[in-house]
Protein backbone atom coordinates (compact mmCIF):
# COMPACT_ATOMS: atom_id res chain seq x y z
CA UNK A 1 0.00 0.00 0.00
CA UNK A 2 1.45 3.31 -0.75
CA UNK A 3 2.51 5.95 1.68
CA UNK A 4 -0.53 8.03 0.84
CA UNK A 5 -3.20 5.25 0.91
CA UNK A 6 -2.17 4.36 4.70
CA UNK A 7 -1.93 8.17 5.91
CA UNK A 8 -5.40 8.87 4.09
CA UNK A 9 -7.49 5.65 5.45
CA UNK A 10 -7.52 6.80 9.53
CA UNK A 11 -8.74 9.84 7.83
CA UNK A 12 -11.85 7.64 5.81
CA UNK A 13 -13.48 6.59 8.95
CA UNK A 14 -14.32 9.99 9.31
CA UNK A 15 -15.76 10.91 6.03
CA UNK A 16 -17.30 7.01 4.44
CA UNK A 17 -20.77 6.82 5.98
CA UNK A 18 -21.19 3.79 8.12
CA UNK A 19 -24.80 3.16 7.77
CA UNK A 20 -25.05 -0.45 7.18
CA UNK A 21 -27.85 -1.16 8.79
CA UNK A 22 -29.71 1.55 7.03
CA UNK A 23 -28.31 0.60 3.43
CA UNK A 24 -29.57 -3.68 4.70
CA UNK A 25 -33.32 -2.50 5.34
CA UNK A 26 -33.48 -0.24 1.85
CA UNK A 27 -31.94 -3.57 0.12
CA UNK A 28 -34.14 -5.94 1.96
CA UNK A 29 -37.23 -3.81 0.81
CA UNK A 30 -35.94 -3.52 -2.67
CA UNK A 31 -35.29 -7.29 -2.73
CA UNK A 32 -39.07 -8.27 -1.20
CA UNK A 33 -40.84 -5.76 -4.07
CA UNK A 34 -39.34 -7.60 -6.44
CA UNK A 35 -39.97 -11.32 -5.28
CA UNK A 36 -43.34 -10.10 -4.64
CA UNK A 37 -43.37 -8.68 -8.02
CA UNK A 38 -42.10 -11.94 -9.80
CA UNK A 39 -45.38 -13.67 -7.90
CA UNK A 40 -47.59 -11.58 -9.65
CA UNK A 41 -46.40 -11.74 -12.46
CA UNK A 42 -46.37 -15.59 -12.27
CA UNK A 43 -50.21 -15.12 -11.36
CA UNK A 44 -51.35 -12.61 -14.01
CA UNK A 45 -49.18 -13.86 -16.98
CA UNK A 46 -48.66 -18.01 -16.07
CA UNK A 47 -45.65 -17.76 -19.03
CA UNK A 48 -43.78 -15.59 -16.95
CA UNK A 49 -42.07 -18.41 -14.68
CA UNK A 50 -41.32 -20.51 -18.18
CA UNK A 51 -37.28 -20.97 -18.73
CA UNK A 52 -37.47 -19.38 -22.28
CA UNK A 53 -39.03 -16.04 -20.77
CA UNK A 54 -36.80 -15.59 -17.60
CA UNK A 55 -33.35 -16.40 -19.79
CA UNK A 56 -34.69 -13.26 -22.06
CA UNK A 57 -35.69 -11.55 -19.45
CA UNK A 58 -31.73 -11.82 -17.81
CA UNK A 59 -30.41 -11.26 -21.65
CA UNK A 60 -32.73 -8.22 -22.34
CA UNK A 61 -31.90 -6.59 -18.71
CA UNK A 62 -27.74 -7.51 -18.66
CA UNK A 63 -27.02 -4.47 -21.38
CA UNK A 64 -28.85 -1.21 -19.29
CA UNK A 65 -27.36 -3.93 -16.08
CA UNK A 66 -24.06 -3.24 -17.27
CA UNK A 67 -24.13 0.21 -17.96
CA UNK A 68 -26.48 0.51 -14.46
CA UNK A 69 -22.88 -0.46 -12.53
CA UNK A 70 -20.54 2.34 -13.63
CA UNK A 71 -23.44 4.77 -13.71
CA UNK A 72 -23.68 3.91 -10.00
CA UNK A 73 -19.58 4.58 -9.09
CA UNK A 74 -20.57 7.77 -10.93
CA UNK A 75 -23.36 8.74 -8.97
CA UNK A 76 -21.61 7.66 -5.53
CA UNK A 77 -18.98 10.48 -6.09
CA UNK A 78 -21.69 13.18 -6.22
CA UNK A 79 -21.46 12.72 -10.27
CA UNK A 80 -23.54 11.50 -13.34
CA UNK A 81 -22.95 10.28 -16.78
CA UNK A 82 -25.52 11.70 -19.41
CA UNK A 83 -23.14 10.59 -22.56
CA UNK A 84 -23.04 6.22 -21.64
CA UNK A 85 -26.00 5.48 -24.51
CA UNK A 86 -24.00 7.84 -26.84
CA UNK A 87 -21.19 5.96 -25.93
CA UNK A 88 -22.52 2.76 -26.35
CA UNK A 89 -24.02 2.87 -29.44
CA UNK A 90 -20.13 4.44 -30.43
CA UNK A 91 -18.51 1.32 -29.18
CA UNK A 92 -21.22 -0.96 -30.84
CA UNK A 93 -20.74 0.75 -34.72
CA UNK A 94 -16.95 1.36 -34.00
CA UNK A 95 -16.47 -2.35 -33.56
CA UNK A 96 -18.85 -3.42 -36.56
CA UNK A 97 -16.53 -1.15 -39.11
CA UNK A 98 -13.67 -2.37 -37.85
CA UNK A 99 -14.46 -5.83 -37.99
CA UNK A 100 -16.02 -5.35 -41.89
CA UNK A 101 -12.56 -3.62 -42.49
CA UNK A 102 -10.83 -7.15 -41.79
CA UNK A 103 -9.89 -6.44 -38.35
CA UNK A 104 -9.18 -9.30 -35.79
CA UNK A 105 -12.33 -9.09 -32.89
CA UNK A 106 -10.24 -9.29 -30.49
CA UNK A 107 -8.29 -6.20 -31.48
CA UNK A 108 -11.80 -4.21 -32.83
CA UNK A 109 -12.96 -5.45 -28.82
CA UNK A 110 -9.76 -3.81 -27.57
CA UNK A 111 -10.11 -0.84 -29.56
CA UNK A 112 -14.08 0.39 -29.17
CA UNK A 113 -13.64 -0.81 -25.07
CA UNK A 114 -10.61 1.87 -25.14
CA UNK A 115 -12.61 4.29 -26.95
CA UNK A 116 -15.36 3.92 -24.27
CA UNK A 117 -12.84 4.46 -21.53
CA UNK A 118 -11.48 7.51 -23.35
CA UNK A 119 -14.53 9.37 -24.05
CA UNK A 120 -15.22 8.95 -20.11
CA UNK A 121 -12.13 10.11 -19.13
CA UNK A 122 -12.16 13.16 -20.87
CA UNK A 123 -15.47 14.26 -19.34
CA UNK A 124 -14.32 13.05 -16.02
CA UNK A 125 -10.94 15.20 -16.40
CA UNK A 126 -13.34 18.11 -17.62
CA UNK A 127 -15.28 17.57 -14.39
CA UNK A 128 -12.45 17.27 -12.05
CA UNK A 129 -9.29 19.39 -13.52
CA UNK A 130 -12.02 22.25 -14.89
CA UNK A 131 -14.69 22.16 -11.90
CA UNK A 132 -17.21 22.10 -14.60
CA UNK A 133 -20.13 20.22 -13.59
CA UNK A 134 -20.66 16.37 -15.09
CA UNK A 135 -24.37 17.26 -16.25
CA UNK A 136 -23.15 19.93 -18.81
CA UNK A 137 -19.89 18.07 -19.78
CA UNK A 138 -21.81 14.59 -20.20
CA UNK A 139 -24.85 16.37 -22.46
CA UNK A 140 -21.91 17.90 -24.47
CA UNK A 141 -20.55 14.00 -24.45
CA UNK A 142 -24.08 13.08 -25.18
CA UNK A 143 -24.42 15.04 -27.82
CA UNK A 144 -21.12 15.02 -29.81
CA UNK A 145 -20.33 11.09 -29.65
CA UNK A 146 -23.83 10.37 -31.04
CA UNK A 147 -23.01 12.75 -33.42
CA UNK A 148 -19.57 10.64 -34.13
CA UNK A 149 -21.48 7.89 -34.17
CA UNK A 150 -23.56 8.62 -37.02
CA UNK A 151 -20.16 9.88 -39.24
CA UNK A 152 -18.79 6.80 -39.22
CA UNK A 153 -21.57 5.65 -41.32
CA UNK A 154 -23.27 8.13 -42.59
CA UNK A 155 -26.30 7.47 -40.82
CA UNK A 156 -26.50 3.76 -41.73
CA UNK A 157 -25.64 0.37 -39.58
CA UNK A 158 -22.17 -1.54 -39.94
CA UNK A 159 -21.14 -5.22 -40.46
CA UNK A 160 -23.16 -7.58 -40.71
CA UNK A 161 -21.02 -10.64 -41.09
CA UNK A 162 -18.88 -11.18 -37.89
CA UNK A 163 -16.84 -14.77 -36.68
CA UNK A 164 -19.26 -17.35 -34.75
CA UNK A 165 -16.96 -16.90 -31.57
CA UNK A 166 -18.22 -12.76 -31.28
CA UNK A 167 -21.69 -13.74 -32.00
CA UNK A 168 -22.15 -16.19 -29.06
CA UNK A 169 -20.29 -13.50 -26.89
CA UNK A 170 -23.85 -11.11 -26.55
CA UNK A 171 -26.19 -13.60 -27.78
CA UNK A 172 -24.66 -17.33 -27.04
CA UNK A 173 -25.79 -19.68 -24.12
CA UNK A 174 -24.37 -22.10 -21.66
CA UNK A 175 -26.92 -24.02 -21.41
CA UNK A 176 -30.03 -22.07 -20.51
CA UNK A 177 -28.49 -19.19 -19.32
CA UNK A 178 -27.21 -15.99 -21.50
CA UNK A 179 -23.62 -16.04 -21.73
CA UNK A 180 -24.50 -12.09 -21.19
CA UNK A 181 -26.28 -12.72 -18.10
CA UNK A 182 -23.35 -14.29 -16.66
CA UNK A 183 -21.44 -11.34 -17.42
CA UNK A 184 -24.07 -9.09 -16.20
CA UNK A 185 -23.43 -10.51 -12.66
CA UNK A 186 -19.86 -11.04 -12.79
CA UNK A 187 -19.33 -7.58 -13.09
CA UNK A 188 -22.08 -6.28 -10.48
CA UNK A 189 -19.85 -9.42 -8.17
CA UNK A 190 -16.18 -7.94 -9.41
CA UNK A 191 -17.85 -3.93 -8.73
CA UNK A 192 -19.11 -4.67 -5.15
CA UNK A 193 -15.60 -6.62 -4.19
CA UNK A 194 -14.15 -3.40 -5.31
CA UNK A 195 -16.33 -0.49 -3.86
CA UNK A 196 -16.38 -2.46 -0.33
CA UNK A 197 -12.94 -4.27 -0.09
CA UNK A 198 -10.63 -1.89 -1.78
CA UNK A 199 -8.86 1.51 -0.74
CA UNK A 200 -10.08 2.65 -4.05
CA UNK A 201 -13.90 1.67 -3.14
CA UNK A 202 -13.44 3.70 -0.17
CA UNK A 203 -11.86 6.40 -1.84
CA UNK A 204 -15.38 6.60 -3.79
CA UNK A 205 -17.39 6.61 -1.14
CA UNK A 206 -15.29 9.18 0.46
CA UNK A 207 -15.57 11.92 -2.34
CA UNK A 208 -19.36 11.15 -2.54
CA UNK A 209 -19.88 12.24 1.27
CA UNK A 210 -17.25 15.22 1.05
CA UNK A 211 -15.60 16.04 -1.13
CA UNK A 212 -13.60 19.10 0.30
CA UNK A 213 -12.93 16.55 3.15
CA UNK A 214 -11.53 14.30 1.21
CA UNK A 215 -9.39 16.30 -0.77
CA UNK A 216 -7.87 17.87 2.86
CA UNK A 217 -7.39 15.06 3.78
CA UNK A 218 -5.00 13.86 0.84
CA UNK A 219 -7.20 11.64 -1.12
CA UNK A 220 -7.16 12.18 -4.78
CA UNK A 221 -10.01 13.35 -5.52
CA UNK A 222 -9.70 14.34 -8.99
CA UNK A 223 -8.00 11.03 -10.17
CA UNK A 224 -10.72 9.24 -8.50
CA UNK A 225 -13.64 11.31 -10.57
CA UNK A 226 -11.15 10.26 -13.72
CA UNK A 227 -11.20 6.70 -12.73
CA UNK A 228 -15.11 6.46 -12.18
CA UNK A 229 -16.02 8.03 -15.49
CA UNK A 230 -13.19 5.89 -17.61
CA UNK A 231 -14.93 3.25 -15.49
CA UNK A 232 -18.57 3.92 -16.89
CA UNK A 233 -17.33 4.72 -20.14
CA UNK A 234 -15.73 1.48 -20.45
CA UNK A 235 -18.43 -0.56 -19.40
CA UNK A 236 -20.89 1.56 -21.84
CA UNK A 237 -18.97 0.66 -24.74
CA UNK A 238 -18.63 -3.14 -23.82
CA UNK A 239 -22.55 -3.09 -23.43
CA UNK A 240 -22.55 -1.59 -27.07
CA UNK A 241 -20.21 -4.49 -28.38
CA UNK A 242 -22.12 -7.10 -26.57
CA UNK A 243 -25.32 -5.60 -28.54
CA UNK A 244 -23.52 -5.52 -32.25
CA UNK A 245 -22.40 -9.15 -31.20
CA UNK A 246 -26.32 -10.02 -30.13
CA UNK A 247 -27.52 -8.41 -33.36
CA UNK A 248 -24.64 -9.34 -35.67
CA UNK A 249 -24.63 -5.85 -36.39
CA UNK A 250 -23.56 -1.82 -35.66
CA UNK A 251 -26.96 0.29 -35.30
CA UNK A 252 -26.27 4.14 -35.23
CA UNK A 253 -29.40 4.75 -33.59
CA UNK A 254 -29.35 2.28 -30.61
CA UNK A 255 -29.35 3.14 -27.20
CA UNK A 256 -31.19 5.85 -27.11
CA UNK A 257 -32.35 7.02 -23.48
CA UNK A 258 -30.43 4.08 -21.86
CA UNK A 259 -29.19 6.57 -19.79
CA UNK A 260 -31.97 7.96 -18.23
CA UNK A 261 -33.12 4.02 -17.41
CA UNK A 262 -29.04 3.22 -16.06
CA UNK A 263 -30.30 6.26 -13.76
CA UNK A 264 -33.73 4.72 -12.77
CA UNK A 265 -32.04 1.49 -11.70
CA UNK A 266 -29.31 3.43 -9.88
CA UNK A 267 -31.81 5.52 -8.02
CA UNK A 268 -34.19 2.70 -7.85
CA UNK A 269 -31.50 0.66 -5.97
CA UNK A 270 -31.23 2.83 -3.18
CA UNK A 271 -28.30 5.11 -4.18
CA UNK A 272 -27.70 8.59 -3.41
CA UNK A 273 -28.12 11.06 -6.10
CA UNK A 274 -26.06 13.68 -4.26
CA UNK A 275 -23.37 10.54 -3.75
CA UNK A 276 -21.30 8.91 -0.79
CA UNK A 277 -23.73 6.03 -0.14
CA UNK A 278 -25.51 3.22 -1.91
CA UNK A 279 -24.03 -0.21 -3.96
CA UNK A 280 -24.26 -1.95 -6.63
CA UNK A 281 -26.33 -4.90 -5.26
CA UNK A 282 -29.37 -2.31 -5.03
CA UNK A 283 -28.32 -1.42 -8.45
CA UNK A 284 -28.61 -4.93 -9.65
CA UNK A 285 -32.33 -5.59 -8.29
CA UNK A 286 -33.57 -2.34 -9.48
CA UNK A 287 -32.63 -3.63 -13.02
CA UNK A 288 -34.30 -6.99 -12.65
CA UNK A 289 -37.32 -5.62 -11.07
CA UNK A 290 -37.76 -2.68 -13.54
CA UNK A 291 -37.03 -5.57 -16.29
CA UNK A 292 -39.86 -7.10 -14.86
CA UNK A 293 -42.43 -4.98 -15.00
CA UNK A 294 -41.46 -4.14 -19.01
CA UNK A 295 -41.57 -7.94 -19.61
CA UNK A 296 -45.61 -8.19 -17.44
CA UNK A 297 -46.71 -5.40 -19.17
CA UNK A 298 -45.58 -7.19 -22.97
CA UNK A 299 -47.14 -10.55 -21.78
CA UNK A 300 -50.23 -8.61 -20.53
CA UNK A 301 -50.15 -6.47 -23.89
CA UNK A 302 -50.03 -3.83 -22.37
CA UNK A 303 -49.07 -0.55 -23.71
CA UNK A 304 -45.27 0.79 -23.91
CA UNK A 305 -46.91 4.28 -23.51
CA UNK A 306 -48.35 3.03 -19.83
CA UNK A 307 -45.02 1.07 -18.79
CA UNK A 308 -43.18 4.23 -19.29
CA UNK A 309 -45.86 6.16 -16.73
CA UNK A 310 -45.50 3.35 -14.48
CA UNK A 311 -41.54 3.33 -14.98
CA UNK A 312 -41.62 6.95 -13.92
CA UNK A 313 -44.17 6.38 -10.79
CA UNK A 314 -41.67 3.67 -9.18
CA UNK A 315 -39.07 5.87 -9.19
CA UNK A 316 -40.39 8.59 -7.70
CA UNK A 317 -42.15 5.86 -5.01
CA UNK A 318 -37.97 4.72 -4.18
CA UNK A 319 -37.37 8.62 -4.06
CA UNK A 320 -39.71 9.11 -1.70
CA UNK A 321 -38.56 5.18 0.23
CA UNK A 322 -35.38 6.74 0.13
CA UNK A 323 -35.84 10.16 2.12
CA UNK A 324 -38.14 8.57 4.08
CA UNK A 325 -35.46 6.32 5.37
CA UNK A 326 -33.04 8.79 5.50
CA UNK A 327 -34.89 11.04 8.22
CA UNK A 328 -35.23 8.09 10.67
CA UNK A 329 -31.81 6.87 9.68
CA UNK A 330 -30.75 11.23 11.38
CA UNK A 331 -33.28 10.98 13.93
CA UNK A 332 -31.42 7.54 15.27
Amino acid sequence: MSQTASKARPALAGIVPRRHGLALLRNGNLLVVFLLLCVVASILAPEFLTTRNIANLLQQSSLTGIVAIGMTMVILTAGIDLSVGSTAAFAGMTVAVLMSDGWPPVLAVLVSLAAGAAAGAVMGGLSAYLSLPSFMTTLAGLTSIRGLTYLLTGGTPAGGDQPEGFQLLGGGFIGRVPIVGLIFIAITVLAWLMLRGTTFGEYIYAVGSNREAARLSGLPVRAVTVAVFAISGLLAAFAGVLLTSRLTIGQPTAFNGLELDAIAAVVLGGTNLFGGRGNVFGTFVAVLLLSVVKNLFNLVGLSSFFQMVVTGLIVVAALILNRILENRGARA
